[in-house]
């Protein structure tokens, strides 16, 4: 996919998470530590990802759990003055993910500068955070408004709900990609770090051949092979971190063997073609 390479500069990119700290408002928030904790852990994460190799890196509020599907304004304003502080620090493409909302992802990513979001755009689900509604048209045009370049990577299987209505993931697949022409669509397992069922991407690829897919949860070492021999590049962030576990920062050694065996895939890929 042409716009991949221009953005990431690679075939195949690895996106790689750096997952906030619990924010202001958030019912995980550590006070005591306050915004300067939550700067310095991401800044140290943001360093052994990028020390990796990692090919660009998406910002999200990861441990504002549970979840909402309209944040509130600090939340948003929290993370801008997170990626404000690293900005200067910052050597890859990156994105940002505020969740679970795509209005408050694109504000965060204008604010910013962000080349893309990732989020759940469209569609109706019922999800652990209740029923889980979307305003595709509404997204679309606060983007026109906001960020025209904006790249934007549909979640089309979102983790811990399931699509309101009797329809396949390939035909959610084909209609979203022809009502929305997506950048990308990301397909997902059931939470952050549960492995991406290879079947589901590979019937999602058919059925959008002219639309990038990205695998969006649990590549590991021991699947990003196969997985990348399906998708055209992955969102990583559990298995970047101590002991493959989401709750832990992010691990350098894990980090550098796994661009390192990306990067041999990627050779091999180039040899045959």
């Amino acid at each position: 996919m042409q716009w991949l390479e221009e953005t990431f500069h690679v075939s195949k990119p690895i996106i790689a998470m750096c997952h906030l700290q619990a924010l202001p408002g958030d019912p995980g928030y550590d006070a005591a530590g306050g915004m300067r904790k939550v700067i310095e852990m991401a800044f140290a994460d943001l360093d052994h990802l990028q020390n990796g190799g990692v090919d660009a890196v998406m910002f999200s509020n990861e441990f504002s759990l549970p979840y909402l599907t309209k944040v509130r304004p600090e939340t948003t304003v929290a993370m801008a003055r997170v990626i404000g502080e690293l900005m200067r620090f910052i050597k890859v493409p990156f994105g940002v993910n505020v969740l679970w909302d795509p209005i408050a992802s694109i504000d965060l990513a204008a604010a910013t500068g962000a080349s893309f979001i990732r989020e759940i755009m469209s569609g109706v689900y019922a999800s652990d955070f209740g029923l889980w509604n979307t305003n595709v048209g509404e997204t679309a045009r606060h983007k026109a408004r906001l960020a025209p370049k904006l790249r934007l990577l549909f979640n089309i299987v979102p983790e811990a709900a399931a699509y309101l209505g009797d329809r396949s993931i390939a035909d959610i697949a084909r209609s979203t990609a022809f009502n929305n022409r997506p950048d990308a669509i990301c397909v997902s397992g059931l939470t952050a770090g549960a492995e991406t069922d290879t079947h589901v991407l590979s019937t999602v690829k058919k059925a959008v051949p002219g639309t990038a897919v990205l695998c969006n949860t649990g590549c590991r070492l021991d699947n990003i092979e196969r997985q990348l021999a399906v998708s055209d590049g992955a969102v990583v962030g559990s298995t970047f971190k101590v002991d493959g576990l989401f709750e832990n920062p992010v691990d350098p050694t894990r980090v550098k063997a796994f661009m390192e065996k990306v990067k041999v895939i990627r050779s091999a890929s180039r040899a045959v073609v």
